[in-house]
């Protein structure tokens, strides 16, 4: 992996890091604080869920996305990256963690087509999400940018979920350690 962030520091390729995150009315907030004698509480309520793939470059905070209401599945990741593919012009490298969707006969079966077109697929070791890098932006996206108010019905969330991830690079960034 160090050689692979080598060679993009160099200039020599593009380095993203990929993973799928789940939204839904069930708030990811951790902790919260109030006033003495103030009462502030989320409730916690099952609802749809919106499914982002993304698709990041911790260098440039640069991000692409694809979403669907409902569960992932190997096909759409596929149809994506599919077309992520055919909009990369320098040699690039996806990091990937292992999920069994990563893995299914479809997938593999374009890891060549994809190779042919300079985008190679590096996969992480298992259990080991602290180095995708993407995961810091879904945190982040979370727990930090997400207000509470977000959570009020499900069209707000994903309204607010693409505000946001409209924006990352821009308004939203993340400074990552050299």
């Amino acid at each position: 992996m160090r050689q692979v962030q080598e060679l993009e520091q160099a200039g020599a390729l593009d380095l993203f890091y990929g993973d799928e995150s789940g939204f839904c009315l069930t708030s990811a907030i951790p902790y919260g604080w109030q006033f003495p004698g103030e009462h502030v509480a989320t409730q916690p309520r099952h609802s749809q869920r919106f499914n982002v793939l993304g698709l990041f470059n911790a260098t440039t905070n640069e991000l692409h996305t694809a979403a669907r209401e409902g569960s992932v599945d190997a096909a759409f990741v596929i149809d994506t990256l599919d077309a992520w593919v055919a909009t990369r012009t320098r040699p690039t490298v996806l990091v990937l963690d292992n999920a069994r969707l990563h893995h299914t006969a479809a997938f593999q079966a374009r890891l060549q087509d994809w190779e042919d077109r300079d985008v190679h697929i590096f996969y992480l070791p298992t259990y080991s999400p602290h180095l995708n890098k993407i995961e810091t932006l879904w945190r982040k996206v979370k727990y930090e940018w997400l207000r509470p108010e977000a959570y009020a019905d499900f069209k707000t969330l994903k309204t607010a979920v693409w505000h946001i991830l409209d924006r990352v690079g821009r308004q939203f960034t993340i400074q990552f350690a050299t």
